[in-house]
């Protein structure tokens, strides 16, 4: 506020005190502005009461009918529910042999073209068709599509390096894809007319899709341990008959300990392919239900949940994948250091002391 005593004044309505010009605008923009505020809410409301509205008015004047029954009137709220989910084994669009439009069992080995690769396909063309565009005119000043990309892949690399140290930088290529890939197969499914239209459905919810991709996962993960340790040092980790060196019990203790770690290897897989199709499926039933049984303000705010449990879900399979990777092509002898190098570590020290702070001691 100024105080040059030249400063014209005015005078406060109703109140018979002096006050500058700069003290009437400090009091103008400090105010809190109530009115835009109140205008905001009031706008809100009324965007729910339209909902609530046109939702009463369509279920007058377009009255839902059971599936596959269009004009029939609904039996009760389990007619709602069935028209609004899926079953969980993948409907055929394209068969061989002419058998099209079927159901296949849950987990099916038929060469056929299901709705979920269907969808599948669109979801890889898509992020092809994102990642030409961006990779082809690379500038110095990315633009908007550009500077996406170029944030989801710092971010991604910045992640799986935090986690997994700096060798886990070789395996970010697959690490984001499987990332990307799952996460837009997941919101796909998200989407009004997927799960709705026929050939349409994401991917992530059948569960053949996702034991293709823990079938991916354990090939990698075991490639890599082949790769980085050899045939025999990889197989030590599992046959592992160093320990009768120090006596025959302690050789078996090392030996069964093995052969349990051999048995998790095959179990990763499962874990992963239903851990991510169990909470797909049971997120689109979620939705479905809630979606029959409320007014469309209840499930806008299920689907923003939704959309938010499906990026955790494709955080945890990419990074499940990345860990198990970074495992396999650890050695056991990379988790025994040798103690000279922590010897001068207090008691609870966390990392090795720096050289400088050594050579000071």
């Amino acid at each position: 506020m100024s105080t040059d005593p030249a400063a014209p004044k005015t005078a406060a309505p109703g109140t018979g005190t002096e006050t500058t010009p700069e003290a009437a605008l400090d009091e103008t923009t400090s105010a809190p502005p109530n009115g835009r505020r109140g205008g905001l809410l009031r706008r809100v409301l009324l965007v729910l009461v339209a909902i609530f509205i046109i939702d009463v008015l369509a279920f007058i004047v377009v009255p839902p009918f059971p599936k596959d029954q269009p004009g029939q009137p609904i039996a009760g709220i389990p007619d709602l529910i069935a028209a609004n989910i899926h079953v969980p084994a993948p409907h055929v669009v394209w068969a061989p042999g002419g058998d099209d439009h079927h159901v296949t069992p849950l987990i099916s080995a038929e060469i056929s073209l299901t709705d979920s690769l269907v969808t599948m396909w669109i979801v890889m063309a898509v992020l092809l068709v994102v990642f030409f565009l961006a990779g082809r005119s690379l500038k110095a000043i990315p633009g908007r599509v550009q500077n996406a990309v170029e944030f989801a892949w710092e971010a991604l690399e910045n992640w799986a390096v935090s986690i997994g140290g700096t060798d886990s930088r070789r395996h970010v290529p697959l690490y984001a894809a499987f990332f990307l890939f799952i996460l837009f197969s997941n919101w796909s499914g998200l989407l009004p007319f997927v799960g709705r239209l026929d050939g349409l459905r994401a991917p992530t919810s059948d569960v053949n899709v996702t034991i293709g991709l823990a079938l991916v996962t354990f090939l990698y993960f075991n490639f890599q341990g082949f790769r980085r340790l050899g045939v025999r040092g990889y197989l030590g980790k599992f046959f592992n008959v160093r320990g009768f060196r120090h006596g025959p019990a302690t050789g078996l203790i090392d030996l069964f300990v093995g052969l349990i770690e051999l048995l998790l290897e095959f179990v990763k897989p499962v874990t992963l392919a239903m851990r991510l199709f169990g909470n797909i499926f049971g997120g689109e039933v979620a939705l479905g239900v809630i979606t029959a049984l409320t007014i469309a303000i209840v499930p806008a705010g299920i689907l923003m949940l939704e959309g938010l449990l499906n990026f955790v879900q494709a955080l945890i399979f990419s990074t499940l994948m990345l860990m198990y990777t970074v495992i396999a092509v650890e050695a056991h002898d990379d988790d025994e250091p040798e103690a000279s190098v922590y010897a001068d570590i207090p008691e609870g020290g966390m990392a090795p002391p720096l050289e400088g702070a050594r050579a000071a001691h």
